[in-house]
């Protein structure tokens, strides 16, 4: 493979290119699909998604003003590692401690960008899964698809993804401004249909309810009948031949038609929908908003993507700073906020948040809903496939812009030889950092295989009923235990997404104090963008991550997810400093530089 350590990035891209590069990572429709089902299933917290959008929404925004002033006074490749070597090299007090500080934030920074591809390469599995189930339910089921397939698709798309990251920036971005346009249309249509539902469907008018076995919904009651599983007592829903349930008949034998409700809870307390609109954006409890934000901002990283791309930017000075902020303004904003009040203003009984814990893809049953009552029963599932596609562009964009801003944080670890030096090589055609990129594919192949698991662990165990129901087969049934062994197991696409959710917060915490290290006594200090917006970040990131470990002790949420990925960061943070002591050593370099040519003068 060509390559040269002298090989230089070209700049090519300009405010466009890069907004819509860190807008790709910020993708709605990507991340509703995928990350309404994680929120759904953290513990009893649900009724405040989303306030905890807001929450971290607030955090990523005091983050992004941040990013965007050190990118003014430093433009380059490598964002917050880049930050950290080049704030303290500049400061005439604290430069001794530069080849430090970027160590820490570059090791911490992987913690993030090198589990949250993985997170979108199980979110492709989960995505597959639930298309070929809905396409072919003899051969997979769509609402609970099997571990083997889910891991095998993410396998192939994580190669897929970092071939296309290997090509270059230039066509990347060609790839993020396609994918950009069409989601955010396709999202908002199903937002207004979802919104329209719920206001044309008071309680008490007859409505759709979904059947996750079929993967339709349908207008009348279903008949059931008791059968045994597993030595328990269980009604179970008739069905015909085809999987289709049949109507309770009343007693003139007609089908009993569904009348929708909107209950808050069933009988065990468990959230099932909101009475009304101002349920949705309430707080409900401090404590549950807190849990959400640890998961939604999940949805909101990225912004600061392009900041690892100065080296590209054409003007990276000016333009680089106005990409970071109109990037999570749009997405956050605008695009989340209102799509999320859409789904959950839509859940009823019908459709309601168990039917969500209980499916690999809740906004895909939604659209099947929402399709069937606008463009008549049966429809339904076209509009879900139409929009499927956006959602598959959704996922390869932000996919491939993860890959790219997180291969080249770790190339300029390579150029600075923190990390293997073959790291900081470029590909002498394309300009890539190469190296980088196929290793990451390979690392996010692993974790996202370790994400599908248990997939379907803890709250959002399926019934043995169920299970019992799968399709049989390695690739749609291998995997599933019964109903109280996968309860017992964590959810591991919670588990790696909050591992990914930490690591995001403790660079962000990092980054905030680089900020106020980069301005302190600069003749461009401004009290609020370099002191009070940098402190805020730095407290809401510091509490979002103490949360991870009083939250569930506090009965907020659940614990073995959150403590299990403060095992992993953990690991990784000891791990990082063994590595650290043992190539200082090796290299004949100490921790703090003892000379610096940069430093100004008092």
């Amino acid at each position: 493979m060509a390559e040269k350590t002298t090989a230089e990035m070209k700049p090519t891209l300009g405010l466009t290119g890069l907004t819509m590069n860190a807008m790709a990572l910020i993708a709605p429709g990507a991340f509703l699909w995928l990350t309404f089902l994680i929120q759904a299933t953290t513990g009893t917290t649900a009724p405040s998604m989303w306030i905890g959008i807001i929450i971290a929404l607030l955090l990523c925004l005091a983050t992004a003003v941040c990013y965007a002033e050190m990118a003014k006074l430093y433009p380059g490749t490598g964002s917050s590692y880049y930050f950290a070597e080049q704030s303290f090299l500049n400061h005439d007090k604290v430069w001794r401690y530069a080849r430090l500080s970027k160590f820490v934030v570059g090791w911490g920074s992987h913690l993030y960008y090198w589990i949250y591809p993985g997170v979108m390469v199980a979110t492709m599995g989960i995505f597959c899964g639930y298309l070929a189930g809905t396409l072919w339910p003899s051969f997979m089921s769509a609402s609970n698809p099997g571990p083997m397939f889910m891991m095998l698709v993410g396998v192939v798309f994580s190669f897929g993804v970092a071939y296309i990251a290997h090509r270059g920036v230039t066509g990347s971005t060609a790839v993020s401004i396609a994918i950009n346009v069409i989601q955010i249309s396709a999202l908002v249509v199903f937002a207004v249909m979802a919104i329209g539902y719920r206001m044309n469907h008071p309680p008490g008018t007859q409505a759709f309810q979904f059947d996750p076995t079929s993967g339709e919904a349908y207008t009348y009651e279903f008949a059931t009948t008791k059968t045994v599983v597993n030595g328990q007592s269980t009604d179970t829903i008739v069905r015909d031949a085809n999987n289709v349930p049949q109507p309770k008949l009343d007693a003139a034998g007609k089908p009993v038609p569904f009348f929708i409700s909107y209950p808050t809870s069933d009988a065990s307390g468990n959230f099932l929908s909101h009475e009304n609109a101002k349920s949705v954006v309430g707080i409900h409890k401090m404590g549950w908003a807190f849990v959400q934000a640890t998961v939604a901002i999940l949805i909101l990283v990225g912004f600061e993507s392009v900041t690892a791309m100065g080296g590209e930017a054409k003007n990276a000075e000016r333009d680089v700073p106005i990409a970071v902020i109109v990037s999570l303004l749009v997405q956050g904003c605008f695009c989340y906020l209102f799509e999320y009040f859409a789904a959950n203003y839509f859940l009823n009984s019908g459709y309601s948040m168990a039917s969500a814990t209980g499916s690999a893809a809740p906004i895909g049953d939604m659209m099947i809903v929402v399709g069937d009552a606008l463009f008549g029963q049966g429809h339904g599932r076209t509009f879900m496939l139409f929009q499927a596609f956006t959602v598959f562009l959704a996922i390869v964009g932000t996919t491939l812009s993860c890959i790219n801003t997180g291969a080249r944080v770790t190339y300029a670890m390579g150029k600075d030889e923190e990390v293997p030096e073959h790291f900081g090589l470029l590909h002498d055609k394309n300009l890539s950092p190469h190296r980088a990129i196929w290793t990451l594919a390979v690392i996010s192949a692993v974790f996202g295989c370790l994400a599908l698991v248990t997939v379907f662990g803890d709250a959002s165990a399926p019934a043995d009923s169920v299970i019992a129901a799968l399709p049989h087969g390695f690739f749609s049934s291998f995997g599933y235990f019964s109903h109280d062994k996968l309860a017992a197991l964590p959810n591991s696409l919670l588990t790696i997404t909050l591992a990914s959710n930490f690591g995001t917060f403790l660079l962000y915490a990092l980054s905030c104090v680089i900020c106020m290290v980069a301005y302190h006594n600069h003749p461009k200090f401004k009290v609020v963008r370099h002191l009070v917006i940098p402190v805020f970040g730095l407290l809401a990131n510091l509490a979002c991550m103490a949360f991870y470990l009083v939250g569930p002790f506090m009965g907020f949420g659940t614990k073995m997810e959150p403590l299990s990925a403060l095992g992993i960061a953990l690991v990784w943070a000891i791990f990082g400093g063994i590595y650290f002591v043992r190539s200082s050593k090796k290299s004949g370099r100490t921790t703090f530089i003892e000379n610096n040519s940069k430093a100004m003068a008092s």
